[in-house]
Formats: C-alpha cells, sequence, structure tokens
C-alpha cells in the first residue's frame, strides 16, 4: 500500500470516529489489576527496522476492570491463573510468564466472583490476553468476528493458543466489526486499531474526574514504539498499523486522553492498584 494509500485509510478512520454525546449518567470506576509479567530475552520482534534486537525486556500485563453502575466490564484477561502455581513461571513464545497474583484473588478482593462480570472484551485472542477467558462463560462477549476466525484455523495464527478460549463455544457473543459503545451511553468506547491482529481494538474510558483514558491493547508494547512509531515484525499488516497509529493518536488529541501502553511497566506504574480506583 503506498503511503498516501495508508494515509487516506488513516484520515477515514479518524473521521469514522463518532463518539455519543450523551452524558455519562451513572458512576464509573476504573480499576488496574495485575494479571502478570512477561520477562523476554529479545526484544526484536518489537520493530521491524531492528532497534531492539538482542535486549532483553520486561512488559506487564495488567488486566482493567470497569464499573458501570452495577454492570462490569473486564477488558482483556492476561496471562492464565493457572501460572501462579508454577514456581518461576513458564517460558512460551520467547519468554519466561510469571503470574504472582490469580485474577480471582483480586476479584474477591472487590466482593466480585468471575460470574459478576457482564462483559468481557478482548484487545485481541493472543495468549497473554486470554489468559483466563475460560474463566467467564456466564459474561457476554463483545468480540470482532474477525478475531474468532483464527481460533478455528490450523495451524492457529502465532501467538494464539485456541484452548485458551473454548468459552467461546458457548458463550453469549455480541459481535460488531468497527468501534463499540460497550454500555450505550458513549462512556466506554472500543476502537477499531487492526493490524498487530486483523481484529485488534484498543479502548477509551472517558472519566469524569481522571478525564479520558486511552488502552492501547498492542497497538504500542513500549514507550518507544509510541514515541517512535516502530512496528512490531509480528505484526499481520504493516500498513494497517500506521494507519491504526495515527487513528489512535488523532483520538488521543481530540479527547486529550491520557494514554496507558498496557505492556509497559512505567505506564501500568502510573495507575492506582485495585481495590483502589480511578473515577
Amino acid at each position: 500500500m503506498s503511503r498516501l494509500a495508508v494515509f487516506a485509510a488513516a484520515l477515514a478512520a479518524v473521521l469514522s470516529f463518532a463518539p455519543v454525546a450523551q452524558a455519562q449518567s451513572v458512576p464509573l470506576r476504573l480499576y488496574t489489576l495485575d494479571c502478570g509479567t512477561l520477562a523476554l530475552d529479545d526484544m526484536a520482534p518489537f520493530s521491524d527496522t531492528g532497534e531492539h534486537a538482542g535486549e532483553r525486556g520486561v512488559m506487564a500485563v495488567p488486566c482493567f476492570l470497569i464499573r458501570h453502575g452495577s454492570e462490569w466490564l473486564l477488558w482483556d484477561t492476561g496471562l492464565g491463573d493457572r501460572l501462579a502455581a508454577v514456581p518461576g513461571g513458564i517460558s512460551q513464545f520467547g519468554g519466561r510468564w510469571t503470574v504472582g497474583r490469580t485474577l480471582v484473588s483480586q476479584l474477591a478482593g472487590l466482593g466480585l466472583k468471575p460470574s459478576d462480570i457482564t462483559y468481557v472484551a478482548l484487545s485481541h485472542t493472543h495468549a497473554d490476553h486470554s489468559g483466563n477467558a475460560n474463566l467467564f462463560p456466564n459474561a457476554t462477549w463483545i468480540m470482532d468476528p474477525v478475531e474468532l476466525v483464527g481460533l478455528h484455523a490450523d495451524p492457529a495464527p502465532l501467538g494464539v493458543i485456541p484452548s485458551l478460549l473454548t468459552v467461546l463455544d458457548h458463550a453469549t457473543i455480541r459481535r460488531f466489526d468497527g468501534d463499540a459503545d460497550v454500555f450505550g451511553d458513549g462512556s466506554v468506547l472500543i476502537l477499531k486499531t487492526p493490524g498487530h491482529t486483523p481484529g485488534h481494538k484498543s479502548l477509551l474510558i472517558r472519566l469524569k474526574g481522571a478525564g479520558p483514558i486511552l488502552l492501547t491493547g498492542d497497538l504500542y508494547h513500549t514507550r518507544e514504539n509510541r514515541a517512535y512509531h516502530r512496528v512490531p515484525s509480528v505484526n499481520v499488516s504493516r500498513a494497517d498499523t500506521l494507519a491504526s497509529f495515527a487513528r489512535f493518536d488523532g483520538v488521543a488529541a481530540h479527547e486529550n486522553a491520557r494514554i496507558i501502553v498496557q505492556h509497559s511497566t512505567e505506564d501500568v506504574a502510573t495507575l492506582p492498584v485495585a481495590p483502589a480506583w480511578l473515577e
């Protein structure tokens, strides 16, 4: 795709963003949960122009819980509670995956059980974002259908472990292509940002006190990815990634949003840890 075509796609995506103007009328809170850590042997895959070759790195793996009145949205589900029982974690996909606190125990600290979660949405279906998916068979799943296709591919896409997502064979799924207004009042919007995977999404939360917050998913993996628009070599589409960078940055500027790069230990460290919250 030419640079002009990439720019045109990005511009169209920015212009298509039509937030609901209705005022938020119910309490909205954002909780950050610790859903694991990735210690990576080589950060080379996170730039296709070679800047990170040979570097070691550590990435945070948070999950985010949004309370909207009496309803709850869980955004991403982490590495998987099963890893908490494995001393030192496991080696997988070029790094060591460790879990110090289970998602279930952190929900319990808020007085919740997995069955209390109303909605679950994933930025994408990679295993570091879907490890606890099967804990939520009673939730309504908000999913782009294109992300579901890979779960039945042979072989599965790189980074996807279909057995972690068998819940989707039987769960209620709210399918959407594009953006999704989770609660119908414009307070929480799932944004289409493909490129890392075909149906990748980011999340905008419009908090009254703390202001708008944008969660990147894996659109960006590090602060350097964002600052220099470095495209991971493992992404399915470079052109879509660049268009999504432009769209995301346009939304961030329009909303004057605080950006949280989800895998950035620095960004995640700026957030209060549950049971504390932002509102």
